[in-house]
């Protein structure tokens, strides 16, 4: 049982059926007594996140590669290493994440390691499969940080509420969120400012700096939709 359920199962008065499980209960719930179960996501609605959340990010990140920006996360680190390999996105991002698997499924479980799992291996085709579709001839780097953020943010934030994510740092974040309460979107502007600070020697400074305005509206898109909470995945 999560955090989120023990809380649910304390505020509820005698024995609590374990198929009402997981439910949650607002503030106008509490002082009523009431309280409301959420209904369950389908197999349908799992597979349409998965493929949503994922073309959203690879059309974000092409936005941020054209732009020759980098982001943080596991992201981050395969665009540092894209650009200086010279290998594609795609290939080094499912590679990347491939030791995270093992934290995925100690932590968060099989279900949701295998979700996360699918949304790395789609991610990774969607980038490798988005050229032959699209291509942007021009793009100015601040429109393309802040698009590409807001992509990202937007595409992740489909995956979290459907129990997904993007593999690595994602894997330690949502676990932070989901154990402890922390907020993802806060503490993964943490982490990826960190990364962001170790490319300076691989692109310019004024780079960074606009790749640090991608990396916050990615994140604050995460800090403002994704709080504990105010929506719990089942």
């Amino acid at each position: 049982m999560t955090m989120h359920n023990r809380h649910a199962a304390a505020a509820l008065p005698g024995p609590v059926p374990t198929e009402t499980l997981p439910a949650m209960i607002d503030q106008h719930d509490r002082e009523s007594g009431q309280t409301k179960a959420l209904q369950q996501h389908t197999l349908f609605d799992d597979m349409q996140a998965l493929v949503t959340g994922t073309l959203l990010v690879s059309l974000g990140v092409a936005m941020l590669g054209k732009a020759h920006l980098v982001t943080g996360g596991t992201v981050g680190i395969a665009f540092l290493l894209h650009y200086f390999t010279g290998l594609s996105f795609g290939k080094l991002f499912f590679a990347i994440n491939v030791p995270f698997y093992f934290l995925a499924v100690k932590k968060m479980g099989w279900k949701f390691t295998l979700k996360t799992f699918a949304a790395v291996g789609l991610l990774s085709a969607f980038s490798e499969l988005l050229p032959l579709v699209f291509t942007m001839e021009n793009l100015n780097p601040l429109y393309g940080a802040i698009m590409g953020g807001l992509l990202c943010g937007v595409g992740l934030l489909v995956l979290f509420r459907h129990r997904a994510s993007l593999g690595g740092i994602n894997v330690l974040v949502l676990y932070l969120q989901e154990r402890y309460g922390l907020r993802a979107g806060l503490v993964q502007l943490g982490l990826d400012a960190t990364i962001l600070m170790l490319s300076i020697p691989m692109i310019s400074m004024t780079s960074v700096a606009i790749s640090l305005l991608g990396a916050a509206m990615l994140n604050l898109t995460l800090a403002v939709n994704h709080k504990p909470g105010r929506y719990m995945a089942i």
